[in-house]
């Protein structure tokens, strides 16, 4: 969107892997969309469709062996992502903090294309108007998203069931969201709150998009569905548990509380989550009680 706007004369054409293109499979600001594929037939014609667009600029915002291949192959002008891997080993495994000054990963993205800046908006999904949401009008939702990919970045289902019980007893409707990996949280979740609408789905972005719009607020722990949330304009009270805001990915210019337990020394044991804690104890989410959850979340909803 911001490229488009400072120069709308040029054409953007996105590389991604297939599972993420609803992502983008509707911005009206993107005129083809690639796929990355397993298999070396599948990589062959991939590189030979890029190949024929004759691109001015390639813009590698993954900067890893497989963008810096295709790279190669292009042989055309290109800008890479900085990653700050050795920043974030020292903030892992030293606690020192050279990220502090960095910006989120949105405006740093931006930062790889020479004299670019972000045009100050927040993020978009679009979502074609056939899309309709399953939840009905006039009732006040509270969305959990209690999935992530990694155990430490997940706040404990069973504090979730506390704060939807408190949530029910005082007028709102919980609704849980979730991918596929998420399937098995959100029935536990539900099995403990009969009331709650599970909208748990197969991996369908837009439809869960669209849903978390009639929400209030989502609750979230630091994943995608955060983010989603934020692309969909809805406030967000998010759990940081292993991972800390300065990697970058807090929610971005949206309504945001973020809770964190700021008084450990072992924070951020890892800058991508971790299956186990590895102090055994998992006080950066333990500590970070219902109760807490819930006062901020009414400081959140006073706040709309």
């Amino acid at each position: 969107r911001s490229i488009k706007k400072k120069y709308p004369e040029i054409t953007i054409d996105f590389l991604l892997k297939k599972q993420y293109q609803d992502i983008l499979k509707y911005n009206k600001y993107i005129s083809n969309l690639y796929f990355i594929q397993p298999g070396k037939e599948e990589e062959k014609e991939l590189n030979a469709d890029l190949k024929t667009n004759n691109y001015d600029l390639v813009i590698d915002l993954q900067n890893n062996l497989k963008s810096r291949k295709i790279i190669t192959v292009l042989k055309k002008p290109s800008v890479k992502f900085k990653k700050h891997n050795f920043e974030k080993f020292l903030l892992v495994h030293f606690k020192f903090n050279n990220l502090k000054s960095l910006q989120q990963i949105p405006v740093r993205y931006a930062q790889t294309i020479p004299n670019f800046s972000l045009d100050g908006e927040g993020l978009n999904l679009y979502i074609p108007e056939n899309i309709k949401p399953k939840l009905a009008d006039g009732k006040k939702y509270i969305g959990f998203a209690p999935g992530s990919r990694h155990f430490t970045k997940m706040w404990p289902i069973d504090y979730y069931i506390q704060l939807g019980n408190e949530l029910n007893h005082n007028g709102f409707e919980i609704v849980l969201f979730g991918g596929k990996d998420n399937e098995q949280i959100c029935k536990q979740i539900k099995d403990k709150l009969p009331f709650a609408i599970n909208l748990c789905n197969d991996n369908d972005l837009l439809q869960t998009a669209t849903d978390m719009k009639k929400c209030l607020v989502m609750v979230c722990n630091d994943s995608g569905l955060m983010h989603t949330a934020c692309s969909v304009e809805v406030p967000v009270l998010t759990f940081f548990g292993s991972t800390v805001k300065e990697f970058g990915f807090a929610p971005y210019k949206n309504k945001n509380l973020i809770l964190e337990n700021n008084s450990l020394t072992c924070r951020p044991c890892s800058h991508i989550g971790r299956n186990n804690c590895p102090k055994k104890h998992f006080k950066c989410m333990m500590e970070l009680s219902p109760e807490l959850a819930f006062n901020k979340l009414k400081k959140l909803l006073n706040d709309k």
